[in-house]
């Protein structure tokens, strides 16, 4: 598994689909929300248990101080005044 603790994620407006769509390197997530909120809302629900299930192994999550495991999520807001209403 990989030793990656930062992770990015960045919500973008698809004008065609009017959804906020997630483009992330943590493995799993895939976001759809027609609101920003709804977006973060997920966001924070999932994105914690996919770091965990899929980039942190269970031998890192047995001998590993719990310090060197916590992630980083570096969450990228678009600005919402520029898209149109």
């Amino acid at each position: 598994m990989s030793q990656k603790r930062a992770f990015t994620v960045k919500a973008v407006w698809d004008e065609e689909s009017r959804v906020f769509y997630s483009v992330s390197d943590i493995e799993g997530l895939h976001i759809e929300a027609e609101t920003i909120e709804e977006f973060e809302e997920v966001l924070q629900d999932v994105a914690g248990e996919l770091i965990v299930a899929n980039h942190i192994s269970s031998d890192e999550l047995v001998h590993k101080p719990i310090s060197e495991l916590i992630p980083a999520v570096l969450w990228e807001r678009p600005n919402i005044d520029a898209i149109p209403a």
